[in-house]
């Protein structure tokens, strides 16, 4: 008789949810341990949203979005937020673009005017775009172009894995449509995408909700409302058969090889997404994991070797469809193929023997204890609530995970390796040297 998961502790933050008259979804989550707020803007828009010939768009926004607005002048976000002692920031991810602030619990009102004060009329200028065009573009050249690895494989992995423009293309941009977007197509943009109905707002930390509400109320409320974009889906069907592309890149030092696997739904179907997430870190976390072990330790033919979920290694950010994806760099006597093959055999090992005694509890243990200090902090708590509920209209998961990966059974994660071992894999080969083209084609 296998013996029931080990209740955990959980999380028992509050989880107060309004929506204001225009759409907007409000998130409060009080914490008075430490005087210190956490306020987050997420809008339901990333990379896969962008019009054809536009790429990198989302992402060019999110600069847009920091160069002032009616009643901030440019500059003007970060002086105000960083005098009064907080941080701050954004990013654009495949599906939401966010803006987040954390400071003490005394300005919470001067993050939500500024995040309203954007929200309602950023300043989208000829000159704002030119200058943000530029700072785009030179962030990709530090980032990718001129960065071993760059790139790799979030830009590179895509375009083998998935057929369709929003989920193949690079989010990052392309140089050329980057400078021919226009004020027009930002004020579009923002039109469709950044209205009210379109995001979440969260506050978290040291608040009265009450207080909260009221606060948020004076600053979003008038707002005018906009009608939302339907949602297309983006789903693919898995692969028929294998792919593969090889790339060079003239700055790395070593070869590089990554594998992407169709996972599950990550919203539709959280309990194997979650079969998933232990999956990953029974492969590849720390020293004990079986592919650490067996291509870094024993067959000595990786330098490091990662499984992971997301295209930025967040499992619960994401929509469908997401990668399960494997990532090495290698030595230059590996075959990229021995080592995809190497990650196939272990998932199947896992699909046909099942787990080793202890070695779940082992894995559920690690992922409790990692999800409870990220939900300790007020940043990770507050983009987490944010994301719950954008995504999934349920921002109280956050309090509910570790109990949740506690309660993942050794046969589910046996279903999970079994599903994605059965599968045919993308593979991007990525070798040091002159060139950056890719070569891309389906082999047998």
């Amino acid at each position: 008789m296998v013996p029931a998961p080990t209740p955990l502790p959980r999380p028992g933050y509050p989880v107060l949810r309004t929506t204001l008259a225009n759409g907007l979804r409000v998130v409060v989550a009080p914490d008075a341990t430490a005087p210190v707020v956490g306020v987050a803007v997420y809008y339901d828009v990333g990379f896969r949203s962008e019009p054809v010939g536009r790429t990198g768009f989302a992402h060019l926004f999110e600069h847009l979005m920091f160069q002032g607005s009616a009643n901030v002048a440019k500059l003007e976000h970060a002086r105000q937020v960083q005098g009064a002692g907080g941080i701050f920031n954004g990013s654009t991810t495949p599906d939401y673009t966010n803006y987040f602030e954390i400071l003490p619990s005394h300005a919470l009102e001067l993050a939500l005017f500024l995040e309203a004060d954007r929200m309602d009329s950023p300043s989208l200028t000829e000159e704002n775009l030119a200058n943000q065009v530029s700072v785009v573009q030179e962030e990709i050249r530090v980032n990718v172009l001129n960065r071993p690895y760059g790139g790799f494989p979030w830009i590179s992995l895509p375009p083998v894995a998935f057929d369709t423009f929003a989920n193949a293309h690079n989010g990052y941009g392309d140089f050329a449509e980057l400078e021919a977007a226009t004020v027009a197509d930002a004020q579009d943009f923002f039109t469709q995408y950044y209205a009210p109905a379109n995001a979440v707002l969260t506050v978290a930390g040291d608040v009265d909700p009450d207080g909260v509400v009221e606060l948020v109320e004076r600053h979003f409320g008038p707002i005018a409302a906009r009608p939302v974009p339907s949602r297309p889906g983006f789903a693919e069907p898995p692969l028929r058969e294998p792919r593969r592309a090889v790339l060079a890149d003239a700055l790395a030092t070593n070869p590089a090889v990554a594998a992407g696997w169709r996972g599950v739904d990550p919203v539709a179907d959280l309990p194997g997404q979650l079969a998933r997430v232990v999956l990953c870190d029974l492969m590849t976390a720390g020293d004990a994991s079986r592919l650490e072990r067996r291509l870094v330790q024993q067959d000595r033919t990786c330098l490091s070797a990662e499984l992971y979920l997301g295209t930025f290694g967040d499992p619960f950010g994401q929509r469908d469809p997401a990668l399960l994806t494997f990532e090495a760099v290698h030595s230059e006597e590996a075959s990229p193929d021995d080592i995809v093959a190497v990650v196939t055999e272990e998932l199947h090992r896992v699909a046909t023997d099942g787990l080793a005694a202890g070695e779940l509890d082992r894995v559920r243990a690690r992922l409790a204890a990692r999800l409870f200090r990220e939900a300790d902090q007020v940043l990770e708590r507050t983009l987490a609530l944010s994301a719950f509920e954008l995504q999934r209209g349920r921002p109280e998961l956050l309090n509910e995970l570790p109990g949740l990966i506690a309660e993942v059974t050794a046969e589910q994660v046996r279903q999970a390796a079994a599903e994605t071992a059965d599968q045919y894999p993308a593979v991007l080969e990525l070798r040091p040297g002159a060139g950056s083209a890719a070569t891309t084609g389906a082999s047998a």
